[in-house]
């Protein structure tokens, strides 16, 4: 399970928390321009934007799970299933698996907009990246600066809707996900005020009161609420440490602790990572389930025209400072 927000101030961030119980060795890996994506059905692309995010790289192929292109438009993939349906081959249209659906669409597009008529052309394909590797059930959030959507594919079509709050966990469909949000209109950052019964004497006893009803527990939908709440109303200086500092705390609301989800078999999902790109500047923010100290990645400091994958590994273990 996971969690995806967007987030602005001076600058545009985009970022998620991945919820597993196991990791498939994922790393920070930029795709410069001249990397060749092959596609099972459609034609390579040699040429594309640069393309930085976390991905499993297999046979020198980066799946991504996240990533934003050079101009800023992102994309996260989260898990959506029994919901995702994705099709046989057909004609006139872009047959796309979906492993191949985030570098397709940040190959060629700068925008939402673009991404949009995009889609509109696009055949999911019921295809697996091999054997080995099952096909995942996603969903997508796709954001830049002035818009965002989420993207399902199920039994009747591709969906597009637009994502007026910024935030996508998982199940159910994002249309009653944001459905759900009616039922918590009465959530208020400000204390409340006392409606209850005329004559009845009602005291505050603690701040924060006007939250009491937001959901805490760890399923989709309750991450779904309690992010959209939080985020909708999260304040922070608008400089860049800042800004990331304020991601990080939303993304903490949602986190998932080792122990608090079991999935029996001494299996427990966790939060294996969370990020934050600042989709003006390239950098790309994480950390860790065992490193809560932020490290960052800038792609324009890497040499972009070339050819090959540039990766780097996860920095997992804790990061403690010292002060004495």
């Amino acid at each position: 399970m996971c969690t995806a927000i967007t987030y602005k101030t001076n600058d545009f961030y985009f970022g998620r928390t991945l919820d597993n119980e196991i990791s498939y060795g994922e790393e920070i890996v930029i795709t410069p321009r001249n990397y060749t994506f092959n596609f099972k059905k459609e034609k390579s692309i040699k040429e594309h934007y640069a393309i930085i995010g976390i991905a499993y790289v297999q046979d020198n192929y980066p799946l991504y799970y996240d990533a934003v292109n050079e101009k800023g438009l992102s994309i996260a993939g989260l898990n959506f299933v029994g919901n995702a349906d994705y099709k046989e081959e057909v004609n006139n249209k872009d047959n796309i698996t979906q492993f191949e659906f985030i570098p397709w669409i940040l190959s060629k597009c700068e925008t939402v907009k673009q991404a949009k008529d995009l889609i509109k052309k696009i055949n999911l394909l019921n295809i697996s990246f091999n054997e080995k590797l099952p096909l995942a059930q996603l969903h997508w959030i796709i954001a830049d600066k002035k818009e965002t959507i989420t993207v399902e594919a199920v039994k009747d079509g591709i969906k597009i809707y637009e994502n007026e709050v910024g935030v996508l966990t998982n199940n159910p469909t994002f249309d009653k996900q944001i459905f759900t949000l009616n039922n918590y209109m009465y959530l208020s950052a400000k204390e409340p005020e006392n409606k209850f019964a005329k004559g009845l004497s009602l005291e505050q006893y603690s701040r924060g009161m006007g939250a009491i009803g937001l959901p805490g527990d760890l399923s989709s939908q309750s991450r779904f609420i309690r992010a959209a709440f939080i985020k909708m109303n999260s304040i922070s200086c608008k400089e860049e440490k800042e800004s990331v500092s304020q991601f990080f705390h939303i993304l903490n609301s949602v986190d998932q602790q080792r122990g608090c989800c079991d999935l029996g078999n001494g299996k427990y999902e966790i939060t294996i990572y969370s990020s934050c790109c600042n989709t003006n500047k390239g950098i790309y923010y994480y950390t860790t389930y065992d490193n809560h100290q932020i490290s960052a990645i800038d792609m324009n400091k890497e040499n972009l025209v070339e050819n090959i994958l540039i990766r780097y590994p996860l920095i997992k273990e804790e990061q403690i400072k010292m002060q004495n």
